[in-house]
Formats: C-alpha cells, structure tokens, sequence
C-alpha cells in the first residue's frame, strides 16, 4: 500500500475521487429506501398473528383518527361530519377495516365526556408503503374537517411516522452542532489547518459509501432509517480517528528528519497496521448484531461494519497518497499554540501519569475500580421495553393521541390484544372462549364474531362483529384498561396465552405488549451468543496482533468494567428518571434493542482504542524496552492521541443528546460517555496499573500459540522476536 502511494499518489487520489461521486449519486437516494419500525422478530408469535390477520382480515387497526366535536360526538351536525368523513375514508385504495363510533354506536369507541369519537383504520402497504400511505392520510385528513370536526392521527402507524421524520430532523441537527465543534477541535489538536483538514477526507468517503452501501441494501431488503444515524456519527468519529492516527505518525516521522518516502512507509508500516487491526476488531463486534432477527439491529450491523471498513480501507489507501503530495506541507497553516519538534514521550502529561500509576498500581487502581462499580449498581433494577409513543416528545400528535386515548376512554383500543385462530371455529366454541379469555384481569372487553363480552359475561348491548369471523379463521380483540408495556400488561398477554384455544386450535396472540415479550425474548435468547461471538473474535485479533494470550483477557474485563459502568448510569438517568427535566424525557424502562446496540458500538470502540495503545507499547517492548518504559512511553506517544480522538468521536455522539427521541438520547450519551470513561479512566489508570502488576506476564503465551503468533501474527512496526516466556514479577503498591 506504501508503494502504491509512493509511485502513483495522485492516481490513487484521481480514483478516490471518482469513487466518491459514484457513491454519492448512488448513496442519494438511500432516504427514499430505508423504513422505520424493525423492532419486532419476524419469526415471533405476535409477528405471525399480525400476518394471519392481514392475510385473513385485511389487516388490524395500526391508524386511529380521534375525532373531536365541540357539541359532542352526537349532535346532528358532528354526525353528518362523521359520516362523510368515513365515507371518504373508504374511498382511500389503501384503507381498510374502517370502524367508527358512528358506524356501531360502541360507547366504547366514545370519550366519556361525548366529545370525542374513535374510528380505527388499517393502512396498508409493506413498511416502505405504509409510512407513505400514513403520511398521505395524516397530510390529507388531520386538523379541521368539514368546519365542524378536529381530527389527529395516532396508533402505530402514526408513531411510526412521527420518529421517522423525528430521526431526520434530529440528524440534521445533529451534524450542524457536531461538525464545526470537530473542525475546531481537529485545529486544537493538529495545530496546523492542512494536518487539520485532511480527516474531513476519510470522514466524507466513510460516509458517502455507507450511504451508498445502505441505498443498495434498503434496495433488497429491509432496513432501517435509523442506520442513518449510526453512519453519520461513526463516519465522523473513525473517519476522524484513524486519520489522526496516520498524521500525527507521518508528522513524528517527519519532525525526526526521514524522508518524506520513507516517513509513509514507516507510517503504513505502523499505524496502517494499527487502523486495520482496529477495525477489524469494531467491525468484528458491530458484525455480532447480524444474529439478532430484528432488522433495527441487523441495519445498524450493516451500516456499522460497512462505515468501519470503508473508513479503514480508504485511510489505508488515500491517506498515504495525501502524504506523498503533501509532503512537509501538511503542517502549513501552523496554529499559533502549535509547538514545532518531537514531543518527549515520558515527559507528556499520559507518560507522567503512567509513570505515576505504575509506582503504587492498587492504590491508584482501587478508588478509580470502586467508582465504576458503585456506577454499575443500578443495573441490579434494570428493566426492558420496545419503543412506543412516549419516546416522542410531548408535542408530537401520536403520543397525545395515545395519552387521550387511555385517559379519554373505556379501555384502549391502541394496545388491544389481537388473538387469531387459524381456522373455522364454532359459534358456542368461540363463545366458551371469550367468556374465559373476558374473566382475565383487567380486561375491559373481549370482541367476537359471535357477540362482546365482559367481565366472563356476554355484553347485551354490543352484538357480535361478523367482520372478526371467516369460515377459515377467527378473530378476537382483547382491550384491556392496563397501561401499555407495564408489568400487568404484559402478565395479561401471558395469561392470554396460557388460556387453551377451542379443540385443535393454537391461538396466535399479537398487539404491541405481546411484541414486547417476543422482542426481549427473542433478543434475550440471542445474547449469549453475541458476547460469544464478540469475545472470541476480540480474542483472536487481539492475540494475533500482541503474541499474547493475557493482553485479549485484561482488555475483556477493563471493557465489561467501563460498559457496566455506562449502562448503570444510562439506566439511573432514563429508566430511573434522573435527569429527565433538563433533557425533557419521560421515563420508561430501558429500549431493549439500543440498550444492545449501545453495549455493542461502546464495546467495539473501546477496542479502538486498546488496539491504538496497546501497539505502540507492543512495539516498544520489541524494540527493548523494559516493561515500565514500554507502557510510560507508550501512553506517551498515544495517550494525547487516544484522548484527542475519544473527545472527538464523544463529541459526534454526544450531539445526539439534543434529539427529541428519547432512545437515540440514550444511545448518544451513553456511547459519547462509555467512550470517554474507556479512553481517559480506563487508559490512564487502569491500563498502566494493570500492566505493571502483570509485569512480563503482559505478553505470555503458551508454546503452540507462540509458534501459530510467529508465523501469521502481524503487529505494528512489522515482524518482532517472539514474545519472551512469562516470569514473575514483584510488583510494588
């Protein structure tokens, strides 16, 4: 790659070029094929009722209009409205199963004040279509209708939308706050406005073909808009990273008087090698979210792996060749701050405080391990939800249309329990049923083709709805007065389930809490496998590019520490509630999918930065060095760099904290602070206390494994001589 720079840096630039614009044309039209939702496991039992229905029924209700009428629902004149209101409903091609009040006279489907009226929709279209169907109806029919009506959208559908076009929104925002705080920090920490630019390089390809990259997936199959989210702050972050890392051991090369041809390739040979292994091990543990079924999860792993790769292959390549061109210019436009020469590693401010540690390694260890535990506790009381209205702001038409809905009304059709049943079922058979399925607690009432039901009793004045019944298939809406996703709802569906079915039938149970269950069911189930899998690859890369078999082990449990840590506090600040006023959320539990997604971004980017330090320690220990030296020096040259690169890529994520949706907040802040606790706590402290008590034991490997590290084990600054056999070593407090 060196070479190739060498020889033909501005044809490698030329078709950088080339290659951006294709991916941007391409990566322009990637809004238009990504969808939102992808929280629910297409293989769970709620999926597959879902299905059954819109196979069988045309679809259940994912759109409420709540109709508002000033002189009430009943007055001739809000009826008259009512009526034409539907009937233009029905007219709509991609609008089905319209009920209204109007329609059944339910008082149901009535507020109790008699001001309000319900009618329930089902929009339909795949998820691409049915954002589009739902804008087209809210566009069209929401606000005031005939002079008489207020209409607002709420249901599913609506939510849907809403963070669809919320997560635009916030991106935006996101980028206008972060991108000039990078630009101004990259100036702080370059000193030099060339050296200062050159990242913005890495960053605008890492994100033009992972957007690209997504327009081709979104094409064949389904993923989700909120990779776009990932990408931006990951493209900015690592983009941002690994080109720091290139530059300022270009400029080191540079400043001690080598050539500028071999400054890159002494450059390659070190910190390319460094970039490659790092992202192999990012992209290794965003690659474990490709097990999870949810493609929420399963976008953010294409989108994670694609960015990491991208931005790695791309500084491998481009970077060199800028070099070459640049030569001793890529410090010009030297910063006033900016000092000129080599730094003294030991003398830095990381080298001292390696230096520091080392000396007394339990002492200074021990306070700093003791906060990230006391930070870890809340997790003893961490719960789990899918996102629902109120990951919305309050303003947001869906979430008051959910919060109307279950104040305004008796029970809540927007969180009904659909049960379906997959052939012909007898009139008294399903009435035995619902007359049990009725007798739950905090069921409110069980519809049927074969009449309504209360309280285990029929209700004589709500007749049966033929439209819930087929001669193949049957349909029961189970609404209950309990709040959405609490711990009573979710225990109903469970108990819905338990209830047998008419003889030889197996209900399927569907609705938004029976969604929950499966989600964390089948998320839960899957976790074991992830860390599996991350563990493994983390060890292997890691071992490969040490020789050491105990470097892989002290970088697992320093990283479960700072995660721990993360997630404690996450959870403390928005399942708890802390903090909830000044960034204006409501509490709930823990969105099960981000709360992985978070462990996994934190996970891969704290081995980042493991892999940034470790190598240069790694390669200092090659050279002769003791292990002290090794490790001051080491943090030396790395430290301001780690540090420069973590507040960076901190700030890209920290600039979702302003969203107005409270998961991405969560997810924001909590990777901005997993990666700062990892990159100045964890690296600072724990790593030097750690390697000095390890002592020679740092790089110990067993005979076989030595022997498999000699032959195909890469690190930075090439081959080095075998790692020396483990002795022990009195390390002082």
């Amino acid at each position: 790659m060196a070479e190739l720079a060498i020889r033909r840096p501005r044809l490698v630039l030329i078709a950088a070029f080339v290659a951006v614009l294709m991916m941007g044309a391409v990566g322009g039209g990637a809004f238009e094929k990504l969808r939102g939702g992808g929280f629910d496991d297409p293989a769970s039992s709620s999926t597959r009722a879902g299905e059954l229905i819109e196979e069988k029924f045309g679809g259940g209700t994912n759109l409420i209009l709540l109709v508002g009428a000033p002189d009430g629902v009943d007055d001739p004149a809000a009826r008259e409205s009512g009526e034409a209101l539907l009937a233009e409903l029905r007219a709509e091609e991609h609008l089905a199963n319209i009920v209204s009040y109007w329609d059944t006279g339910s008082p149901d489907l009535r507020s109790r004040d008699g001001r309000g009226a319900i009618v329930l929709v089902h929009v339909a279209g795949d998820e691409m279509e049915l954002q589009e169907n739902t804008d087209a109806v809210i566009d069209t029919y929401t606000g005031t209708y005939d002079g008489t009506l207020t209409v607002r959208a709420g249901g599913a559908a609506a939510v849907d939308s809403d963070m669809s076009t919320q997560v635009v929104d916030d991106l935006i925002l996101a980028e206008i706050i972060a991108v000039p705080l990078v630009l101004l920090l990259l100036l702080v920490v370059f000193g030099s406005v060339v050296a200062a630019l050159l990242p913005l390089v890495i960053v605008i390809i890492a994100i033009a073909g992972t957007f690209a990259q997504l327009a081709v997936l979104g094409s064949i199959t389904e993923v989700s808009i909120s990779a776009t989210n990932l990408t931006t702050a990951l493209g900015l972050g690592l983009g941002v990273d690994y080109a720091l890392l290139m530059t300022s051991r270009f400029r080191e090369q540079l400043a001690a008087g080598t050539r500028v041809e071999d400054a890159v390739r002494q450059t390659v040979a070190t910190a390319g090698r460094t970039v490659a292994f790092s992202a192999a091990t990012v992209a290794a543990a965003l690659g474990t979210l490709l097990v999870f079924p949810q493609y929420f999860l399963r976008s953010i792993g294409y989108a994670g792996v694609g960015v990491v790769v991208i931005a790695a292959v791309s500084t491998l390549f481009v970077m060199p060749a800028l070099f070459m061109v640049l030569g001793h210019r890529v410090n010009k436009g030297r910063m006033p701050w900016a000092k000129a020469g080599v730094r003294d590693a030991g003398g830095s401010l990381w080298g001292r405080l390696a230096r520091t540690v080392m000396r007394r390694p339990v002492l200074t260890a021990l306070p700093v391990l003791a906060v990230l535990v006391a930070a870890t506790a809340p997790l003893l009381g961490i719960t789990f939800g899918v996102p629902d209205e109120r990951v919305l702001p309050t303003g947001a038409e869906s979430r008051q249309v959910s919060e109307a809905l279950r104040n305004d009304f008796d029970g809540n059709d927007d969180a009904a329990v659909h049960v379906v049943i997959d052939r012909g079922v007898g009139r008294d058979e399903l009435a035995a049923y619902a007359v049990e399925l009725s007798a739950l607690p905090g069921v409110v009432r069980v519809e049927t083709s074969a009449g309504t039901f209360t309280e285990g009793e029929p209700a004589a004045t709500a007749p049966g709805n033929p439209a819930l019944g087929r001669p193949d298939a049957e349909r029961i809406t189970l609404v209950s007065g309990l709040a959405p996703a609490s711990d009573a709802a979710q225990d109903l569906v469970r108990e819905v389930r338990a209830v047998n079915g008419p003889d030889g039938s197996q209900p399927l149970v569907g609705g938004s809490d029976a969604s929950l269950i499966d989600a964390k069911d089948s998320i839960g189930e899957r976790i074991p496998l992830a860390l599996g899998l991350i563990a493994v690859t983390t060890f292997i890369l890691l071992f490969l590019f040490t020789g050491s078999v105990v470097q892989p082990l002290r970088a697992l449990v320093l990283n479960m520490l700072t995660l721990g840590a993360t997630l404690g506090v996450m959870t403390w600040i928005f399942q708890d509630g802390n903090l909830s006023s000044p960034l204006g959320f409501t509490p709930q539990p823990m969105e099960v999918a981000m709360t992985v997604l978070m462990f996994c971004i934190a996970f891969g980017l704290s081995m980042d930065y493991e892999v940034f330090i470790t190598s240069r320690i790694r390669e200092l220990h090659d050279a002769g060095a003791d292990n002290e030296t090794a490790v001051a020096d080491g943090l030396g040259h790395t430290g301001r760099i780690v540090t420069a690169a973590a507040l960076l890529l901190a700030v890209s994520f920290f600039a979702f904290g302003t969203s107005q949706i409270s998961f991405m907040q969560m997810f924001g802040l909590g990777s901005g602070l997993a990666i700062l606790l990892d990159a100045v706590v964890v690296r600072g402290v724990l790593v030097p206390a750690s390697m000095r008590l390890l002592g020679r034991w740092n790089w110990y490997a067993p005979g076989p494994l030595r022997a498999i590290h000699a032959r195909i084990g890469l690190r930075e600054g090439g081959t080095a001589p075998e790692p020396a056999p483990a002795v022990k070593e009195t390390a002082g407090v």
